[in-house]
């Protein structure tokens, strides 16, 4: 028998340390472990696309996310605070699970959509928000995030118009996006910035810092 996990009768690790010092359980994850520093210098070093974008820097997951929560407030503008918020942190699972392609994440089934929904729904606990967003704000930020991804395809990622129109849907009328992807960084830093201000405009008590960002 080959040494390892069976012969010692070690479980395998499931839980990830995060700068902060926090002990995520990836299995199991409790609000308590989660903190917005860490959720920001995870997601501004995640590449949208796998990485496969034009520039000196990758598009990241919090870069991305900045824009879907304003992209959000321009196609409603009276949507209160804490669904803004929600918009910030659609994808801040990925902090743990990083991004995956749609193609792959189709391939992986459902599993991985528990696992993804159920880390998700710690993290909005953690922030104040409802452990399930209702449906009409989900579609809003769905519409928001296919509308970055046009902007992102079209301009990083190498896909002609019509077909980003195809995959995506056309961007809400009016709104016009120039992308410039940020080193990590600014881009941690903008996601913070963000975070603070739309948890504060939602009435949640700011959190402490958990460890000095760039």
């Amino acid at each position: 028998m080959r040494k390892g996990l069976r012969q010692s009768g070690k479980a395998p690790r499931a839980w990830q340390r995060m700068l902060s010092g926090r002990r995520l359980d990836l299995l199991d994850p409790s609000p308590m472990d989660i903190e917005i520093e860490d959720i920001a210098h995870g997601l501004a070093r995640v590449a949208r696309w796998n990485g496969q974008t034009i520039g000196e820097h990758a598009f990241s997951v919090a870069q991305h996310s900045v824009v879907v929560e304003e992209i959000v407030a321009h196609i409603q503008p009276g949507v209160a605070p804490k669904w803004r918020l929600a918009a910030l942190l659609h994808d801040a699972s990925e902090y743990v699970i990083g991004d995956m392609i749609s193609p792959f994440k189709a391939a992986l089934g459902v599993d991985y959509h528990t696992f993804e929904e159920r880390l998700e729904g710690a993290i909005h606990t953690r922030f104040g928000l409802p452990a399930k967003t209702p449906p009409m704000i989900k579609k809003l930020i769905k519409q928001a995030d296919r509308a970055c991804a046009f902007f992102e395809a079209t301009q990083l990622a190498g896909f002609g118009h019509e077909e980003s129109i195809a995959f995506f849907d056309p961007p809400p009328p009016g709104y016009r996006l120039t992308i410039d992807p940020l080193p990590p960084a600014q881009a941690q830093e903008r996601y913070l910035q963000r975070y603070h201000l739309l948890s504060e405009a939602a009435g949640y008590a700011p959190h402490a810092l958990a460890f000095d960002t760039e």
